[in-house]
């Protein structure tokens, strides 16, 4: 498994693109959530699913390979993400899968019914649930971008297992948080940023965000 390149798939020129839409400077608390294949491995009998959160404000992710990408799955990873956070979560983004909403139905659109796994725990948890209009994937390019640096990984390693596929998302996925100032974050690490915001609001936060050991420590 070969992770040495893994910086240069880094977002060290990330804001040199003009986006879709700029996004006002949200505090910590605003993610965006969304699903990929990831590609089978030779030890698998099936391909698997990575769920990924980004903080806006910050650009803080959150990832899980999961098995599937069901209702009870997609509602399953957001409640480990609400207890992982540092922050405290007001507000998601999701597309309009149907692991993340019942808007679409049989008969067309409607409004979701708010019984929908992934609505229940925004409810039990007073977090407010944003979709995307149909058919206008940019709406959510943040996560969509996080989501094209994952491919070039997947693109440019070979993987042999299921393992060496999880820990080198692992690693990319620790170094992009601690690590890599991105530009957009005024050459700031999201560890960095999280961490100036606790200084300034430290009320948005349920813990203090730590720096945290390499996952091959």
């Amino acid at each position: 498994m070969a992770i040495s390149n893994l910086k240069t798939l880094l977002p060290q020129e990330d804001g040199a693109q003009k986006p879709v839409k700029t996004f006002k400077d949200d505090a910590p608390g605003f993610v965006h959530v969304a699903v990929k294949y990831l590609p089978q491995m030779p030890d698998q009998d099936q391909r698997t699913y990575l769920f990924a959160a980004i903080d806006r404000a910050t650009r803080w992710v959150y990832v899980e390979i999961l098995e599937d990408k069901s209702a009870t799955t997609a509602s399953g990873f957001f409640k480990r993400l609400i207890d992982h956070v540092p922050f405290t979560i007001s507000k998601v983004l999701t597309d309009n899968g149907k692991e993340f909403t019942d808007r679409f139905c049989a008969t067309g659109e409607r409004q979701p019914t708010g019984t929908h796994a992934f609505d229940r725990v925004c409810t039990d948890n007073r977090i407010e649930h944003r979709l995307t209009k149909p058919r206008t994937p940019q709406t959510n390019g943040m996560i969509e971008r996080f989501n094209g640096r994952i491919a070039d990984v997947l693109r440019t390693h070979r993987f042999d297992s299921a393992s060496s596929l999880q820990a080198t998302l692992k690693r990319f996925v620790y170094l992009y948080n601690q690590h890599i100032p991105q530009k957009n974050l005024h050459h700031k690490t999201p560890l960095q940023t999280l961490q100036r915001w606790y200084a300034q609001q430290p009320h948005l936060f349920k813990k203090i965000p730590h720096n945290h050991p390499g996952p091959d420590k």
